[in-house]
């Protein structure tokens, strides 16, 4: 006879299991068919199917523990309507199915209608066997059966679905152990993708709102918010909130200790709540929220934002959650700070292309342009710069109406500070203009005031040179600069000068040398930029080439002269980014 529970319905608490020898063989099969497979749901597919051969029932469902471990909630059903067995949950110790969970002992029902635990989820059940799957002594869940019938199932059929339910729960838990590490590779494999993903974005909103599509991806969320951290404001700013799918505004800021999300700051780890009712930080903000879980995002120890989920659901969020949005997190951050340091590169280059552009107005107001007083002299004065600004210069000092000084310059080093100091130098220049100084006074007194204004590191080169109408006499005097060209008598040849560059040292003495010119003789004054062009082969354009250019071109005016020299350069190098500034003057005697 079998005992009965208090309510006077039939129940096996240690079943003899006691099988007729009949249904061994096919126990046997059913045994070898649920472990044959590791797709959870095949398995228990095969075990419905299987079942149906030894016990004729009307519906059939495997419920398991969920991860929180109160309920019971369908993995497979059948003879349910697909929307009850999907949303019903069934506490432990409740009902049929959570007794059997609960004790870890076979339930049988005679007569539903009798018995207050059954939850009368199907009007026409009318008796049922549940058997718990257990292992090592736990329960995962429970295989269920019922029928339309009173007194259906039998205490055979229980010890047969016992004997069972053994079998089941070890092909299940190896099914699901299979599932899990599949699980944990796909997700691996997509928090590689997402990352790499990530990595690629420079734009910060660009960034933020595909991470919130991305993170839909590994964890399908209801409520989403990305909060950074405002340094300034010592505040966290909502940066992005999607509820449902849509974009809403949320709060536009929150303290860095307040809520959850502060304790996640706080404590730089995750922070996951079940239940946020019960959690006193929770601070309202959506009311259909049951559960949130926040995760800090770090950088180099410092906290620069949290990545805040929640759901309308209790126990949502789960251990394996935390960990994938652990590493999605640590990776959004470094990408965040990439994307948030290559903003503020680029508007560090914006401000200093502006910069460089204004200067680069301002330098070329700096120079002269070409007199337009006759003194007897065809010039023409080019200047390329290899970058925005440079060190070269030119300067045209107008002694009076028949005499005329002309400069040229390379300060050491290119770019903005090159530049400052060589405007410098045109100021000086054109200070000492007054004196009408010639050529070797005027570089010892340039070189005079620079060195006492010096520079470590700094210094310039020049050549300067005055030119007397009536007389037709040139004088020259050489800074180290490049030495110039004399084209006369159909030949052309350097002015053999040199001198140590301005602003090395204190007192320095320049050689001066004169010469008289006759019409159509030229002067050509060159930076170092042209002469020491590269091809492509390493091979330097040299002053030799300009010379013969000179030689072969000298019936050309001075601009169209000037114009060539520097087309020739140019093609000698097929057109390679300048590595110094190219700078030219050019006077043929008319």
């Amino acid at each position: 006879m079998n005992p009965t529970d208090d309510q006077g319905q039939s129940v096996q608490t240690a079943p003899e299991l006691q099988v007729p020898a009949e249904i061994l063989p096919t126990l046997v099969e059913i045994g070898e068919e649920v472990n044959a497979s590791l797709d959870l749901d095949e398995v228990l597919a095969r075990a419905a199917a299987l079942v149906k051969r030894i016990i004729d029932y009307e519906i059939f469902g495997v419920l398991m523990v969920e991860t929180s471990g109160g309920y019971l909630k369908h993995r497979f059903a059948i003879g349910y309507p697909r929307d009850l067995a999907e949303n019903l949950r069934i506490p432990l110790g409740q009902g049929i199915t959570g007794t059997a969970a609960a004790t870890g002992h076979p339930v049988r029902v005679s007569d539903t209608s009798k018995d207050p635990r059954y939850i009368n989820a199907i009007d026409s059940v009318r008796s049922e066997l549940a058997v718990p799957l257990m292992i090592s002594g736990k329960c995962i869940g429970v295989l269920d059966i019922q029928s339309r019938h009173l007194d259906y199932f039998t205490r055979d059929q229980q010890s047969v679905l016992t004997l069972l339910a053994s079998r089941l729960a070890v092909a299940i838990e190896n099914a699901r152990l299979f599932e899990r590490v599949r699980a944990q590779a796909d997700t691996l494999l997509l928090l590689n993708e997402v990352s790499r993903e990530m990595s690629s974005i420079l734009d910060v909103e660009e960034l933020l709102r595909r991470a919130a599509e991305l993170t839909k991806r590994v964890i399908d969320y209801q409520i989403l918010s990305l909060m950074l951290y405002d340094d300034e404001l010592k505040v966290f700013r909502h940066r992005l909130d999607v509820k449902h799918g849509h974009h809403v505004q949320g709060k536009l800021r929150s303290a860095p200790t307040e809520g959850i999300v502060g304790a996640a700051a706080t404590l730089r780890e995750p922070v996951l709540v079940p239940d946020v009712t019960a959690d006193p930080r929770y601070i309202p903000v959506n009311p259909e929220t049951r559960s949130e879980l926040a995760i800090p995002m770090m950088h180099k120890g410092r906290v620069i934002g949290v990545l805040d989920l929640e759901s309308p659901q209790l126990n949502y969020f789960t251990g394996d959650h935390v960990q994938t949005l652990s590493i999605l997190a640590a990776n959004l951050a470094v990408s965040l700070e990439n994307a948030r340091l290559y903003e503020q590169v680029a508007r560090d280059e914006a401000r200093l292309e502006r910069d460089l552009q204004a200067a680069k107005r301002i330098q070329g107001a700096l120079f002269r342009s070409i007199p337009s007083e006759d003194y007897g002299m065809d010039m023409a004065a080019r200047y390329v710069s290899a970058r925005a600004v440079g060190g070269d210069l030119y300067e045209f000092l107008r002694y009076g109406p028949q005499q005329l000084g002309v400069a040229l310059g390379d300060v050491s080093g290119k770019g903005t500070a090159a530049a400052l100091y060589g405007s410098v130098a045109i100021g000086i220049l054109r200070s000492l203009a007054p004196q009408k100084l010639q050529p070797a006074e005027l570089l010892r007194q340039l070189n005079e005031v620079v060195g006492e204004r010096r520079i470590e590191g700094r210094f310039m080169t020049m050549c300067f040179a005055t030119w007397q109408k009536g007389k037709r006499k040139l004088r020259v005097a050489n800074a180290g600069q490049s030495q110039p060209l004399l084209y006369k008598n159909a030949h052309c040849e350097k002015i053999r000068l040199t001198g140590f560059p301005i602003g090395i040292f204190d007192e320095v003495r320049y050689e001066e040398w004169s010469v008289t010119l006759e019409p159509s003789d030229i002067l050509v004054f060159h930076s170092d930029g042209l002469s020491e062009t590269a091809s492509p082969d390493n091979q330097f354009f040299g002053t030799e080439r300009l010379r013969k250019l000179v030689e072969e071109h000298a019936q050309l005016a001075a601009g169209e002269l000037a114009d060539l020299l520097l087309r020739e350069v140019e093609w000698f190098s097929q057109s390679a980014p300048l590595a110094d500034d190219r700078t030219l003057v050019v006077l043929k005697v008319r």
